[in-house]
């Protein structure tokens, strides 16, 4: 009896290190699920296809192992304080629409059992599956996403890694004055473009709020509906007005039409400058008619020996993906990188865990690929460390020509007329 008494105690001793070990073995094997939502079909299928392959290339490094990078989470395979556990992309076809976004996000959070989402490129996608979210309580961060408005709900899961445009505008008017200052433009008037989206409407508040501070006055104010097949009226009354310099917010296919519309109409813009969008893929499907265009950038010049981390990383992209990194895509790159930062340091894929984890970020800038001063979020969940530069289309490539203290090329003024380029 004695002996039966400890030998039942001893196998029940056995099952329980063999349910702790094989637990563990599970546990380790475990993937944390991670919503990506961006538009794979649609006008936009090919910006979106681009910013996805920036998310993919951050997983990829998160969960390989590559020591060489000095990112915190590339030495080990996975997810270091979950066991090794490694991130599984569950992705989302916004269509570029706010209502499939929405859907997707239902889907994503009810269906797939994401912990958190990274997405949506278009702010007015993005507004849509962040409602969503929030109503999940699911942690959302917004990489490329620059309305103003979406910081200013009061959303307790909502975080942007990208500065909004709000702050961009403000920084165009300091430039403006500047390029007054230091190279006699004599800009007074401006006029501003954009399709009436969530995007290209907040944007035109702030470029108007910011040019009357500075002392800029908005001669045109034209939005259009998006993907639009005609923008003849729009071009003639920018030429009609003739503004000093044309701020733009639109997307791919809005921008082809409009430079094809500009050039067909001989309205020769002595300025044009975007928020981004269409800037970032378009250009070499312009041709040399894109010449000289500039564009609120987010990323320096790739340069192997001024920008050793970023090379590297872009020659993985380019190795993978057949094109460099742009201004769109190492955002993506840099908000998943800051995403998995969170969810290890959180330790779970507890969702509540990674909500106050991503309040807690502070990622150094040495631990980026862009040129921010790090990652920091405010109690709005937006980062205060961001920050964009001025870049300009210049022998078919992007150069940085402001800040003018890391210029790597001369900025070339007024436009040349198509006739001269």
């Amino acid at each position: 009896m004695f002996l039966r008494k400890y030998a039942i105690q001893f196998i029940f001793l056995l099952l329980s290190i063999v349910i702790i070990v094989f637990g563990i073995s599970i546990y380790a094997q475990e993937t944390v699920k991670i919503g990506i939502i961006h538009a794979l079909t649609g006008p936009q299928a090919i910006m979106g296809q681009d910013n996805l392959n920036g998310c993919l290339l951050a997983i990829d490094i998160i969960n390989g192992e590559f020591p060489d990078l000095p990112f915190d989470l590339a030495p080990k395979a996975g997810l270091p304080n979950l066991n090794g556990a490694k991130i599984e992309a569950i992705i989302g076809n916004s269509q570029g629409e706010p209502e499939f976004g929405a859907a997707e996000a239902e889907r994503l959070i009810t269906i797939s059992g994401v912990s958190a989402i990274l997405g949506a490129n278009l702010s007015g996608v993005t507004k849509t599956a962040s409602l969503v979210a929030e109503k999940y309580q699911t942690p959302f961060l917004t990489e490329t996403s620059t309305a103003r408005d979406l910081t200013e709900r009061g959303f307790k899961y909502f975080f942007r890694t990208t500065i909004s445009d709000h702050e961009s505008a403000e920084q165009f008017m300091i430039f403006f004055e500047e390029l007054n200052r230091k190279i006699n433009a004599n800009i007074k008037t401006i006029g501003y473009i954009s399709a009436n989206s969530e995007w290209g409407i907040s944007d035109g508040k702030s470029v108007a709020e910011f040019a009357e501070k500075y002392g800029f006055k908005v001669v045109a104010n034209l939005t259009w509906p998006e993907a639009s097949a005609d923008l003849d009226s729009e071009v003639l009354t920018l030429k009609r007005e003739n503004p000093d310099v044309v701020i733009s917010a639109i997307l791919a296919s809005d921008f082809v039409l409009f430079v094809n519309t500009a050039k067909k109409l001989d309205y020769n813009p002595p300025i044009f400058l975007g928020f981004g969008g269409g800037f970032f893929t378009s250009m070499n499907e312009i041709g040399k008619d894109a010449e000289y265009f500039l564009v609120r950038h987010f990323m320096v010049d790739i340069s192997e020996k001024e920008t050793p981390l970023l090379y590297k990383v872009n020659q993985m992209y380019k190795e993978r993906y057949g094109k460099d990194l742009h201004g769109d895509s190492i955002r993506n790159f840099t908000a998943m990188m800051a995403l998995g930062d969170a969810i290890n340091r959180a330790g779970s894929t507890d969702k509540e865990a990674i909500r106050q984890a991503l309040t807690e970020t502070d990622i150094p800038a040495d631990q980026l690929i862009i040129n921010w001063d790090g990652i920091k979020f405010n109690e709005k969940g937006q980062n205060i460390l961001g920050k964009g530069i001025i870049r300009q289309w210049l022998d078919g490539k992007y150069q940085t020509v402001w800040p003018f203290d890391i210029a790597t090329a001369g900025i070339v003024l007024p436009m040349p007329k198509w006739s001269e380029k």
